[in-house]
């Protein structure tokens, strides 16, 4: 019965994200909506799609100082294509669990083991996730003072540095070899079926494989931080489009709560998550009217993740093999 259960709330808890999203159009209604979306000028749009070359290549080169760091010999092109290849996949998968399509191109191009891989991809977005942490906390810090009696706030604070605290103590665990084996390899002892357990003790084995030095990822951790920032701005065009009174800075650092709420995998891609929160607190914190709100997250949205993710598809075409590409569940069938 329970794997049932399991079985099934896997197949249609993504689509909570979809029922949110399509209460928000009935409640909004569809021709506020329609007219915002409208009276946005189009030269804000490519205003806003001319900074996603910038923001993908210094992306890119973040992590590619990490592969040089793993010994994972990619060319800048051939890094940046797979980057665009995994953003259209993490733009349609909840929880933005796609970028992990990464790994089979890196595996066809410089044939490292899947779990040294994984292990690069992993460092990558735990960077950035630790950057937008920072983000959120200074911008909630910033108004608590202010709307301190506002108890929604207080929660998504206490949320926050619940979870900054668990990734903390999750880094600080695995960071060391010694450690992080120890427990993978009892993981796999106890919960891997018995044929599978050689694969996956191969996988765990090549985790720490040219494990990069902490001092080397400082930079790639502050790239993270730009990147966000281009981010968060191609969103603020769309703001200004709109005529929204929200200042910048507010914008930068209270919009990254609502960013972190599309990762919650219950919807693909974030879509009905964020768009809530981003009602929650605008509407409350500076009085914008709602279907504004929802029309700009929307088309941000569209305009970061769509459009790039839009790109990475036109890559992959190009990058098509006569063989398909592993599903992730077989990744670990070659170490």
């Amino acid at each position: 019965m329970a794997k049932k259960i399991f079985k099934y709330a896997k197949k249609f808890l993504p689509l909570i994200g979809i029922v949110l999203l399509g209460y928000l159009v009935y409640s909004l209604g569809l021709e506020n909506i329609n007219n915002a979306f409208l009276s946005i000028h189009p030269i804000y749009i490519i205003l806003a799609l001319s900074l996603t070359l910038p923001r993908v290549i210094i992306r890119n080169y973040a992590w590619r100082m990490i592969q040089k760091e793993q010994k994972i010999h990619l060319t800048f092109f051939q890094s940046l294509k797979i980057f665009m290849i995994g953003y259209f996949y993490a733009s349609f998968t909840p929880g933005f669990a796609g970028q992990l399509m990464r790994l089979p191109y890196m595996k066809e191009k410089t044939g490292e083991r899947y779990g040294k891989l994984f292990m690069n991809t992993l460092i990558e977005v735990t960077l950035r996730q630790i950057a937008i942490y920072v983000m959120i906390i200074f911008g909630l810090i910033m108004v608590i003072e202010r709307f301190s009696e506002i108890g929604l706030f207080r929660t998504i604070l206490m949320i926050i540095i619940v979870a900054i605290i668990v990734t903390i103590f999750i880094v600080t665990y695995f960071i060391r070899k010694e450690r992080g084996e120890k427990l993978l390899k009892f993981l796999v002892k106890y919960l891997i079926p018995k044929k599978f357990k050689n694969t996956y003790y191969g996988f765990v084995n090549t985790f720490y494989e040219d494990f990069p030095r902490i001092t080397r990822l400082i930079i790639p951790f502050l790239l993270s931080f730009m990147t966000w920032i281009i981010i968060f701005s191609q969103e603020y065009i769309i703001v200004m489009a709109l005529g929204v009174n929200i200042s910048y800075l507010s914008f930068l650092l209270l919009f990254p709560v609502a960013n972190i709420a599309g990762y919650i995998p219950i919807t693909f891609a974030g879509l009905g998550t964020r768009e809530l929160v981003s009602i929650l607190i605008f509407s409350t914190l500076f009085g914008v009217a709602e279907h504004k709100i929802f029309v700009f997250t929307l088309v941000g949205f569209i305009v970061t993740d769509i459009f790039t993710g839009f790109l990475g598809f036109l890559v992959s075409l190009t990058e098509a093999r006569k063989n398909n590409i592993p599903v992730l569940k077989n990744i670990t069938n070659k170490g």
